[in-house]
């Protein structure tokens, strides 16, 4: 295969996240150039919907002037500034409070950060903050989910609950937990209802919390739609038992809202969505539609004055980094906010979210197709080699890699996740017409897949 120019040139000078860096030297990138909506264009020319809105994050699509805008103005009128050592700007304190008057919880102040890994590091950093300011120095472990996923700082990939992000990382860190994950289809036992199944991982999590001590647990985190983890939607009630048990226990409740903000979920937020009572939410990737690396964490008013003690202590609350509410980002994620608003996105959502399911339940037929999900606009296809065991292909037949490389063929781009998962989550902005275009790409490309493995043989492998 010959390979462009800018191809070579990136090849030998770019590390690729999430990408096997010795088979990356012979295919080499896909370059995009340019966006516009929903779609993206290559380098070669070529035209495709943009299904996974890049990184589960460009939720107004490409080449949104109002956005555009408002980085180009606040460029001019001052391009950086921060917020150390009680300098400010404007757009900071806009954002915040566009922020605290939509926060799915009773929001105090904002911290903000440049990333979702980021402001899940400092959602650990404040809770061991808290707990050192009440007195409860021993109150510090962490639980997350298995096939959570939080981010890849060393403490924040520490909470996430996949295995290729710790190994040979020398991950996870001491103190933090992994319990059950909540996916019905591939976790619950056999003959057991959805009831049953939340009632047994709620008791597994208790029993988790009286093996360590009540009195070292701080927190759990949870995505209220697992993400990177394979689309995990939680059964019905699964939140409300979980959330009886932190708080017999007192455990802070935090929302990673990275994926299921503003408006993903067709609320505001996915705490929104499945009834959860947070103490606090990380927020990136939609806050600025992915115009601007911006993040934040919620803190409430609790949280406010322990750290206003801290300060009185210590001299100083010894945390920040240099883009902390950058005003550019800032700038931009308050636009998106009031875009959000005006247009009317969350009921956007809730209008097209039918045609989208409705799509899932059609191919649930599929011969490949074990399980098809779907909530608001965020959605997956869990592949199978049959559908009556649930017995899945052998891992090393890369089975998701391969319909999701023919639906590029067909103009789609989604994305394949562990355990043979093609995971959808276009900018929220899709119409009823391009939601059809993506469903009739993945069709093709399953049935291309499909040929294949009847030919190879490949469900017995």
């Amino acid at each position: 295969m010959s390979l462009s120019n800018a191809a070579v040139r990136d090849i030998e000078t770019v590390i690729h996240p999430y990408t096997n860096l010795d088979t990356f030297r012979t295919t080499g990138p896909m370059i995009i150039e340019r966006g516009e909506g929903v779609y993206v264009y290559d380098n070669g020319g070529n035209k495709y919907i943009e299904g996974l809105a890049g990184l589960w994050c460009t939720s107004l699509g490409y080449n949104e002037q109002e956005l555009i805008d408002a980085a180009t103005e606040q460029m001019r009128q001052i391009p950086f500034t921060h917020v150390f050592g009680g300098k400010s700007h404007e757009r900071a304190a806009e954002l915040a409070e566009r922020l605290k008057a939509i926060a799915p919880h009773a929001a105090s102040k904002v911290l903000f950060c440049g990333s979702g890994s980021e402001a899940n590091d400092q959602q650990m950093k404040l809770v061991w903050y808290y707990n050192n300011a009440l007195g409860r120095p021993k109150k510090k472990k962490f639980i997350s989910r298995t096939r959570g996923y939080h981010g890849v700082t060393v403490a924040s990939a520490s909470l996430t609950g996949l295995p290729g992000n710790h190994r040979d990382f020398d991950l996870p860190i001491s103190g933090v937990l992994h319990t059950d994950c909540p996916h019905y289809y591939r976790y619950a036992e056999p003959g057991e209802t959805e009831d049953e199944f939340t009632t047994r991982l709620a008791k597994n999590l208790e029993e988790m919390i009286i093996r360590e001590d009540p009195d070292t647990v701080a927190a759990f985190i949870a995505e209220p739609i697992m993400g990177a983890g394979g689309v995990v939607i939680p059964p019905a009630g699964y939140f409300e038992k979980i959330q009886a048990v932190l708080q017999k226990y007192d455990i802070y409740f935090i929302a990673d809202e990275v994926i299921c903000g503003f408006g993903r979920t067709g609320n505001m937020f996915g705490s929104q969505t499945f009834n959860m009572k947070v103490d606090s939410i990380s927020v990136a990737k939609a806050l600025s539609s992915a115009y601007f690396p911006i993040a934040a964490v919620t803190v409430g008013e609790d949280m406010y004055q322990a750290m206003i003690d801290e300060s009185k202590k210590i001299g100083m609350f010894g945390h920040g980094f240099t883009y902390t509410a950058h005003p550019v980002g800032a700038a931009v994620a308050a636009k998106t906010l009031e875009i959000y608003e005006k247009r009317n996105i969350v009921g956007h959502v809730r209008d097209v979210a039918p045609r989208f399911a409705a799509h899932f339940a059609r191919l649930a037929d599929h011969p490949l197709v074990g399980h098809a999900r779907s909530c608001g606009l965020i959605g997956a296809l869990e592949l199978v080699a049959d559908k009556k065991t649930k017995k899945s292909f052998d891992p090393s037949l890369g089975i998701a890699a391969a319909v999701v490389g023919a639906a590029q063929k067909h103009g789609l781009i989604v994305r394949p996740l562990a355990g043979d998962i093609v995971a959808f989550c276009p900018p929220l902005i899709i119409n009823a017409e391009q939601i059809d275009a993506i469903f009739a790409a993945i069709e093709k490309a399953l049935d291309d897949v499909e040929a294949r493995v009847t030919k190879e043989g490949l469900r017995a492998a």
